[in-house]
């Protein structure tokens, strides 16, 4: 995924609210939108470099959001995605590039599709010989040892709920994958299940019944953001 105009760049002043942020730009300082709902441990030091869409719609109160920040993380400075929009987008990039090898042989993947306890699963995969997938998506963008991505990096009950109703998919005898997608350079992923015990427990939960986990690390720059090559999943049984 490459950016469709050039992004502007500036320096953290602030993250307030969860979904705005101060930003010092070379033409002063602006607000930008945040679209990220999650604690972003790691991400928010003020002073960090940082890279801004902007938006053609001309009605939009906050014409910029922010997409990249220049994160000290374990094992060193790097950009990291913050956008939490963008996961989708490039898992479907990927798919239609022939890129995630547990998606082989499906032809279609519809988004927002109806399922569970009044939850949409992120994509439905169809045309394989298997059946249908149903395909859910995990933003990752946190690191606290270097190389070892980490999901959640605050409460997730959502996400434990989804993890069930996907249980709940393979126990009917459906297909369920869930994709995590590691926003920045690492080796590995696990459960930050000191953040969140609950969220662990139903992942855990989960891939016992037959939900099917990947987790993708991405890359990520000025020039855009690639889901990349498949790391990993360290998460004990």
């Amino acid at each position: 995924m490459r950016w469709t105009g050039a992004l502007v760049e500036g320096r953290l002043v602030r993250r307030y609210k969860r979904f705005l942020a101060d930003i010092e730009t070379a033409e002063g300082p602006v607000t930008a939108h945040c679209p990220n709902p999650g604690a972003m441990l790691g991400l928010t030091a003020p002073g960090a470099r940082a890279l801004l869409s902007r938006s053609a719609n001309p009605a939009r109160k906050l014409p910029l959001t922010w997409e990249l920040v220049e994160a000290d993380l374990p094992g060193g400075p790097q950009w990291v995605g913050i956008n939490t929009l963008r996961p989708n987008a490039l898992v479907a990039e990927a798919f239609h590039a022939g890129r995630i090898a547990a998606l082989a042989g499906y032809d279609a993947l519809r988004p927002e599709v109806r399922y569970g306890q009044a939850s949409r699963v992120d994509f439905l995969a169809s045309g394989g010989t298997a059946g249908p997938c149903h395909v859910e998506v995990k933003n990752c963008h946190m690191m606290r040892v270097p190389g070892l991505a980490e999901f959640p990096d605050c409460t997730a009950a959502r996400s434990a709920r989804h993890m069930r109703e996907l249980a709940a998919v393979v126990a009917t005898g459906g297909r369920a994958l869930v994709v995590i997608v590691v926003q920045m350079r690492a080796d590995s992923f696990d459960v930050a299940r000191d953040i969140d015990p609950a969220f662990d427990r139903a992942f855990r939960e989960a891939r016992a019944a037959g939900v099917e986990t990947r987790a993708y690390r991405c890359a990520v720059g000025p020039e855009g953001v690639t889901l990349a090559d498949e790391i990993p999943v360290v998460t004990p049984a």
